[in-house]
């Protein structure tokens, strides 16, 4: 049956959000300039950075080029160290790392440390990662600043390529009430990261009253997809096609809820 002919017809725009992974950096190591090498390799991958791009870039290589890395060799464990890591069969000097990053502990058992970073951050060893870092005794801390490493990799970037493109600095983090883990945003530049729907009408009408959305946070699960954790060696993904709120100011740890609004800690 042929759909009858309608002149009111037209075509509706549907919107479209690419998410690609730039791939073929080197090993990222102190002092590379990880805006550059990433501007790079996307030109040889013929997908150069363009103005409303959002690039995601894991925290490891922002830390490996801040030469935020410790050897774990080099650290000395405190006697509380030593037993909650004889206690439980952990490395000592790691146990020692993590106490060193966090501002405090939140929930301690099992052998498993949650706690309060620096940055004020509740996640899991203070964020000390030693996935994908070079060197059996190195570990990667979080960046001292996020926001401000996300800040110059956008600022180069623009120097570079004379494009405005927003930048997220990424880590994994589990959940305290679901399975798995996803990617969240621990430092921003140029986006907005929650975007307030409050005030606006659903379908049907009604008045969103607490609808915020963490689109930081969505953005880096969306971008995980392609940069993955294992083998895949793709640190970094241009998410393209998004049209987010922009913002000069914005800071990540506005996705962190006050302590005093929290209903678990």
């Amino acid at each position: 049956m042929m759909c009858p002919k309608n002149d009111s017809y037209h075509l509706v725009e549907i919107p479209t959000i690419q998410i690609i992974g730039v791939k073929g950096l080197p090993i990222i190591k102190k002092g590379d300039n990880l805006a550059e090498l990433a501007c790079d390799t996307a030109e040889r991958q013929g997908i150069p950075f363009q103005d409303g791009d959002i690039l995601v870039v894991s925290h490891v290589v922002v830390s490996r080029a801040e030469g935020n890395v410790v050897n774990l060799d080099n650290v000395v464990p405190s006697d509380f160290a030593k037993t909650f890591a004889q206690e439980f069969g952990k490395d000592p000097a790691l146990v020692e790392t993590i106490l060193r990053e966090s501002r405090s502990i939140v929930r301690m058992g099992d052998g498993k440390l949650i706690t309060e970073t620096k940055h004020g951050l509740v996640c899991a060893n203070a964020g000390v990662d030693n996935s994908n870092v070079p060197g059996e005794r190195n570990v990667a801390l979080l960046p001292k600043n996020p926001d401000s490493s996300a800040q110059r990799i956008r600022q180069e970037i623009r120097k570079l390529t004379e494009k405005d493109v927003a930048v997220i600095v990424s880590d994994t983090h589990g959940r305290p009430l679901r399975e798995g883990e996803i990617n969240i945003a621990i430092g921003v530049a140029g986006i907005r990261p929650i975007r307030d729907r409050r005030g606006e009408k659903d379908l049907f009408g009604y008045v969103l009253k607490v609808k915020r959305t963490a689109i930081a946070d969505e953005l880096c699960s969306a971008a995980e997809l392609v940069m993955g954790q294992a083998n895949e060696g793709i640190p970094v993904a241009i998410i393209r096609g998004y049209s987010y709120p922009k913002s000069e100011s914005a800071k990540a740890i506005e996705l962190t809820r006050p302590r005093e609004k929290d209903l678990f800690i």
